[in-house]
């Protein structure tokens, strides 16, 4: 069954889709707690701090970014899990490629040359993937929590 004839089963209510999106900062949170971890030797309370940081971003990101792209896709019936996966790809993708470009080149950078200009957007681009593909798992679990089958 391909997604748009299943994405007709789908419906979601205000509050579930407030569980979502603190179900999503829970787990962007967890995330950025683990790097944390990974860091260094962390202190509990710099683990604390990340885990909350983590939790406040990924629930604002979710908000300006994916919110507008989510309602798009919701209103023209576009509500499976597969829409949810990609659209938390892309503005995960989006989101970390810009923060590792100076903006896409629009702010300015350090003084560099161009191979390693170009190294820093192989970098950047492979980066934001891996990344890319956490912010699809949260945008997943998101769904999950917002819609059920309508039968």
């Amino acid at each position: 069954m391909t997604e748009r004839v299943a994405s007709r089963g789908y419906d979601t209510s205000i509050d579930r889709a407030g569980l979502a999106l603190a179900a999503g900062g829970l787990l962007g949170g967890a995330f950025a707690a683990v790097l944390v971890v990974l860091g260094g030797p962390p202190s509990p309370l710099g683990i604390v701090i990340g885990f909350i940081v983590g939790t406040v971003i990924t629930a604002m990101a979710a908000i300006a970014v994916a919110g507008p792209l989510w309602l798009v896709a919701h209103a023209i019936g576009r509500r499976g899990p597969v829409t949810a996966a990609l659209i938390g790809a892309i503005a995960g993708f989006a989101l970390f490629l810009g923060g590792q470009t100076y903006g896409f080149g629009l702010f300015t950078m350090p003084a560099t040359d161009a191979r390693t200009l170009m190294f820093r957007w192989i970098s950047a681009i492979a980066t934001s993937l891996i990344l890319a593909a956490l912010s699809a798992v949260i945008g997943l679990v998101m769904w999950r929590v917002a819609y059920r089958r309508i039968y």
